[in-house]
């Protein structure tokens, strides 16, 4: 599993690497990024929905270090796309407001998910069995409400969030 997927992302980031370098309009960029992501994001949830993981650890890896890397690309481009298309066509001033404004609302969601981030940061393992593997979650873990939506096959209580740090990080 772990080549398979390994290979997968890097076969993506190559791909993106290039259209970055092809594309200069952050707009048509995004877009491209996007289409590229959703195909290669379905081709793994395919694997994945039909894959046996040999073991616990496994299932936390694949939730906990690879599928957030190719989660938190499509996060990152999403995010560029929005504030791309919603920024104003004022001057120097409104667009420096307007951006101080999107890294408040990083900010925020930093400030409100603090206790994960500080799990993550530190590379702690005590709450992995709770954080990534399906079925596992635990209601008083600061669930975010996109996982009652998401498919269980592909999704852990915590994966989404592991996106969002590293997509923040893009974005900063």
């Amino acid at each position: 599993m772990k080549e398979t997927v390994t290979k997968q992302l890097q076969d993506l980031q190559d791909h993106l690497r290039f259209i970055n370098t092809e594309i200069n309009e952050p707009i048509k960029l995004s877009e491209t990024c996007l289409m590229v992501l959703e195909k290669s994001i379905i081709k793994l949830k395919s694997f994945i929905i039909r894959y046996k993981f040999k073991n616990q650890q496994e299932e936390i890896y694949f939730f906990k270090i690879l599928k957030p890397q190719f989660i938190s690309h499509l996060i990152y481009y999403n995010r560029i796309y929005k504030i791309e298309i919603n920024k104003p066509q004022g001057g120097g001033k409104a667009l420096r407001k307007y951006y101080n404004n999107e890294l408040s609302s990083l900010k925020l969601y930093f400030d409100e998910n603090l206790d994960f981030y500080k799990y993550y940061r530190t590379n702690s393992e005590f709450l992995d069995h709770k954080y990534f593997v399906r079925g596992n979650h635990d209601i008083k873990l600061n669930i975010d409400s996109s996982y009652f939506d998401a498919d269980h096959r592909f999704s852990t209580s915590h994966s989404y969030q592991i996106a969002n740090i590293i997509s923040n990080d893009q974005v900063v």
